[in-house]
């Protein structure tokens, strides 16, 4: 999740907006093969044509890297699964070969990118202007969160409200760049002046000592094991299990095997032992977070096991199509008394007439 899973230099999506083109280990711009009907007759089918729209020819077609992000973020993952991949996992994103079309290359890319060509060659030593970049797409933003009531923010606990990307707000399957702030502004000015209302209408809860003790206790068990693996450790196992069995590119097989070694995480969770003191220890905060990290992961995991179609993000390889009667419902995911995960299908409210006639018009 933004920032934390980000590793080395963020690139801007200007790259690709001002030419920039990725290839495979081979030289090959993959992204041509790899359009999507739905877009087929929008995109670009030739170098020449995406490359007059990027410098701002509106009769010419966009090029295929200008694709919605989770598209291009697929077809670099399958490059990769079939090992069409860079040295580090990825793939070429290659803004120097525009020294073909322009004269002054060079000088054109450090204008338009200036903080890309200075973060790259400080802290890469790589001269976007004369050799690629090796890219590879990351987790930045979740889409399902906490279910709330779309006018108060308040979630199914009384009294804990929640707004923007831990809430499941109104981005359906794929959030359109840019909707994360007005999602924030909206939504979280709700939420504070409900949070408030509720605040002077309600007076606080009475604790539970018992509660309070027991959770202390838990929270510093992990001083008390002399064996058990690094918090750090487990987290980093989850990171890469996750993003290599429940990532872009989703199968059942993997799926069912993302669950059973989460069996297997959460067992080596309940065992992780921290050293140092209580101040300022990130190894304590981690062995806490990590109950947390695997309920979440637990929860996508079985919810894209549930979900037998591909839908906006969501892209089942055994399942690559959109299934009618899916998009009536959404999953509701909930621990039981027992501490087990459910689902359940919840029913998507109809659309209004008036949008669903705007929706039909854009396809």
């Amino acid at each position: 999740i933004w920032p934390p899973s980000v590793q080395g230099i963020l690139v801007t999506e200007g790259v690709r907006g001002e030419g920039g083109i990725l290839l495979n280990k081979n030289g090959e711009r993959f992204v041509f093969s790899d359009i999507p009907e739905l877009y087929r007759n929008q995109t670009a089918d030739n170098e020449e044509e995406g490359w007059r729209n990027t410098q701002g020819d509106r009769n010419a077609r966009r090029p295929p890297e200008l694709l919605t992000r989770d598209h291009v973020a697929r077809c670099i993952v399958r490059q990769i699964k079939e090992g069409k991949g860079s040295p580090h996992n990825g793939v070429f994103l290659d803004i120097s070969w525009i020294k073909n079309k322009i004269p002054h290359a060079a000088e054109h890319i450090k204008k338009k990118l200036p903080s890309m060509y200075h973060q790259f060659k400080k802290l890469a030593d790589i001269d976007i202007t004369t050799e690629p970049m090796e890219v590879g797409p990351t987790t930045h933003y979740m889409m399902g969160g906490i279910r709330v009531d779309a006018d108060t923010q308040m979630s199914t606990i009384p009294g804990l409200f929640a707004a923007g990307e831990c809430a499941a707000g109104l981005h359906g399957a794929n959030r359109l760049g840019g909707n994360s702030l007005s999602d924030l502004l909206v939504f979280g000015k709700r939420a504070g002046e409900y949070a408030a209302k509720y605040a002077k209408q309600n007076r606080g809860g009475t604790l539970d000592e018992e509660q309070i003790t027991n959770a202390a206790k838990q929270a510093l068990e992990p001083f008390e094991r002399n064996e058990g693996d690094s918090p750090f450790h487990i987290q980093y196992d989850l990171q890469e299990m996750m993003q290599e069995l429940v990532g872009i590119v989703r199968h059942e097989d993997e799926l069912l095997r993302a669950v059973e070694l989460l069996k297997t995480m959460q067992t080596r969770a309940m065992r992780a032992n921290v050293v140092g003191n209580r101040e300022y220890n990130p190894g304590w905060h981690t062995a806490l977070d990590l109950q947390h990290l695997l309920t979440v992961s637990e929860a996508i995991t079985r919810a894209a096991i549930e979900r037998k179609e591909s839908r906006g993000a969501h892209f089942r390889e055994d399942y690559p199509q959109k299934d009618e009667q899916s998009g009536k419902f959404n999953l509701v995911v909930k621990k039981d008394a027992n501490g087990e995960m459910k689902l359940r299908k919840e029913p998507v409210k109809e659309i209004r007439p008036d949008l669903r006639q705007i929706i039909e018009e854009m396809k």
